[in-house]
């Protein structure tokens, strides 16, 4: 088990491979609301934070449109963490993010992080359509409907909405709300207040 380099570490590495501001404010996204998981199931908030706030931040970089197990995201990422010292298990939860990775999602960190990617990118857009543009106006049941509009961000699977608060064991709506509610308290820093 590696050493948990500190929040400003973590925001730094990030920084420093991910230009795109939409993919910070998302990285920023799914650390509300793992983070808030993670204080729900008194877990560790500084790792499962980390983890999340680093779960992409390789994308940019080497995106992985082929979707390869052993290149690219997250592969990289997870070398250069392991070199900077990081937790296996944060390690772990990161490449189990990613479906085509071949890593099992076994703890409730690889659980949490994969049911919180996709959904956090999902009431992003859902509250960019919002005359507001504000967090604070996203419906569950909005979301809900929205999630069938297959037109409507496009990029968000499903799928991965769907089944990752199947394996959280926590009913869509309530996954849905929940998320809402722990970005909704990081509204500043996502652009969303």
């Amino acid at each position: 088990m590696g050493n948990l380099p500190s929040r400003e570490e973590a925001w730094k590495l990030l920084c420093e491979y991910t230009q795109s501001e939409n993919l910070r404010k998302h990285a920023l996204a799914v650390e509300a609301c793992v983070r808030a998981y993670a204080r729900k199931q008194g877990a560790d908030e500084e790792l499962w934070g980390r983890a999340a706030l680093l779960h992409d931040f390789d994308y940019e970089r080497w995106p992985n449109a082929e979707h390869h197990a052993d290149k690219e995201h997250p592969f990289e990422g997870s070398k250069i963490l392991r070199e900077r010292g990081y937790p296996e298990e944060m390690i772990h939860a990161i490449l189990a993010h990613a479906n085509y990775s071949g890593v099992k999602r076994e703890s409730a960190l690889d659980h949490t992080l994969f049911a919180c990617d996709e959904l956090s990118g999902f009431l992003t857009a859902c509250a960019l359509i919002k005359p507001s543009k504000k967090i604070a106006d996203v419906e569950a049941d909005s979301v809900k409907k929205k999630l069938k509009d297959k037109a409507f961000a496009r990029g968000v699977n499903r799928d991965d909405v769907r089944n990752g608060a199947e394996e959280l064991c926590v009913p869509l709506e309530e996954h849905i709300r929940f998320c809402i509610e722990a970005m909704r308290g990081a509204a500043d820093a996502l652009g969303l207040a």
